[in-house]
């Protein structure tokens, strides 16, 4: 591929190599025969690996190769994937084509592309039949007392390496990964505040947990950029798989036995369906995909290395409930997408107070907060604003879909909003009105009460070590 070639007419994305050393993961793709595109992973003050965890980690570092190829793969979505490694066992393609597919529908849905039957990492054929000496040919053509040896089909049985009981929890500077912060410090359990990338903000909100923290850094390959720049396909990836894959690492490396995150059991509905897909802008922090990856660690790099959502149990509204009872984040803590953003402007203060975030939290945290702290720690009432009228809409799921953000359903933003709606100290913001004259008369109010939204689902994958923590959440 030259420099000069778009991304969109190539026909095979391939994956080179992954290779580490002090404390630097170094993972190559390419488009056809073009110059490799070199991402980075940094590791820092990354000790000596224990010679007992190096083939974990190697499976780790190769899983991570693997899963951050899709911030490259999507700039030209080829029909060939290749793995210069070779083909992959069926648990681990089975991974990925789930991965790529539904980590990537919302790109697709974005694009107008179809990913369906496109996607397919290499696997291992079923070997020939391997059959013991006067084994007698049966009528499907398989001898009777033979073996088939099918290397795809195998199940490995990673050992267990003794990990140090200890957990990594990812902080974003939003309210979720402060609850569950607490909760496992309200249980003595030994945590790590870790985060990703150069956000003042998140390392800001780490800080202040009082936990030990760790900051890992990821380098795009700077081809990417260029790529873009020539036309490659852009649109949102499943970066919560991304970072899941990076900590799959430094557990190994660093010695952590569980990675818990913070992703509510909201995270698991669509945003959309769309032509017989659901398309799910949060896909990579649901529950299917935690099911996933956690049961392939099991069996692919460490017994005893455990991932999960420690919030899994909960909705939004459950987690703004706990959230509210956390005051000493209050003036820390920030959701706004914009102040993440790679390129572009980020907002002045904590909250832009014009994006789906910061709608959801606004809306979430009301039935549990005094008005005046609210309205302190936004700045403004996005309530009493009717030019904010379509961004709550949305949230409803009136008139529109559910935002391609981070967000509730639409169900629990409207017990939300009708719970405001019964409240004399909202009752006259506009878009409170607006709920009540125009939106409320088209509802059924028997499903639209709070309490139900507050109460566990028993669906989570917590380990019995952390299951305390979830006390602390209710």
């Amino acid at each position: 591929m030259t420099t000069s070639t778009d991304p969109r007419l190539t026909q095979v994305f391939r994956f080179l190599h992954a290779r580490y050393a002090d404390g630097v993961a170094e993972l190559a793709y390419a488009f056809d025969d073009g110059e490799p595109m070199v991402e980075r992973i940094r590791f820092p003050h990354a000790p000596a690996l224990p010679v007992e965890r190096k083939a974990a980690f190697e499976a780790a570092l190769k899983l991570l190769h693997l899963v951050a190829g899709v911030s490259y793969y999507k700039a030209g979505v080829p029909p060939k994937i290749d793995v210069a490694d070779g083909p992959l066992d069926d648990a681990t393609a089975d991974l990925l084509d789930a991965l790529y597919l539904h980590g990537l529908a919302e790109f697709a849905y974005r694009n107008g592309l179809d990913l369906r039957g496109r996607i397919s990492f290499p696997r291992f054929s079923p070997a020939p039949l391997r059959g013991t000496r006067g084994g007698a040919m049966n009528g499907a053509g398989f001898e009777e007392r033979g073996e088939r040896r099918d290397e795809g089909a195998a199940s490995p049985h990673a050992p267990s390496l003794a990990l140090p009981r200890r957990t990594l929890v990812p902080i974003g500077g939003g309210k979720d990964s402060l609850v569950a912060v607490e909760a496992i410090k309200s249980v003595g359990g030994e945590a790590t505040a870790v985060w990703v990338g150069s956000s003042a903000l998140i390392a800001a909100c780490a800080e202040r947990t009082g936990l030990p923290t760790l900051n890992l850094q990821r380098e795009l390959a700077p081809a990417l950029f260029e790529l873009n720049q020539r036309g490659a396909w852009n649109g949102h990836i499943p970066v919560t798989a991304v970072n899941s894959a990076i900590l799959v690492a430094a557990a190994i490396l660093y010695g952590f036995d569980s990675i818990a995150f913070a992703n509510e059991r909201s995270a698991s509905a669509a945003t959309l369906e769309y032509d017989g897909q659901l398309v799910n802008h949060q896909w990579s922090k649901g529950y299917a995909f935690e099911q996933l990856l956690g049961e392939w660690l099991h069996t692919h790099v460490a017994a005893d290395l455990d991932y999960c959502s420690l919030l899994r149990p909960y909705s939004e509204l459950a987690i703004t409930r706990a959230f509210a009872r956390l005051t000493p984040y209050f003036d820390a803590f920030s959701s706004c997408n914009r102040n993440f953003r790679i390129l572009g402007p980020k907002p002045a203060d904590r909250w832009c107070g014009q994006c789906p975030k910061c709608h959801f939290v606004f809306l979430a945290l009301a039935p549990f907060l005094p008005k005046p702290r609210l309205l302190t720690i936004f700045g403004r009432n996005l309530l009493d604003d009717e030019s904010q009228a379509a961004g709550f809409d949305a949230l409803l799921e009136y008139q529109d879909h559910k935002p391609f953000e981070c967000v509730g359903e639409g169900a629990e933003a409207r017990a939300a909003m009708y719970a405001l709606s019964q409240r004399p100290e909202w009752q006259e913001d506009a878009l409170v009105v607006r709920f009540r004259d125009e939106i409320l008369p088209q509802l059924d109010v028997a499903q639209l009460a709070l309490e139900p939204w507050l109460e566990p689902s028993a669906e989570h994958r917590v380990p019995a070590r952390l299951q305390a923590a979830l006390k602390a959440i209710a």
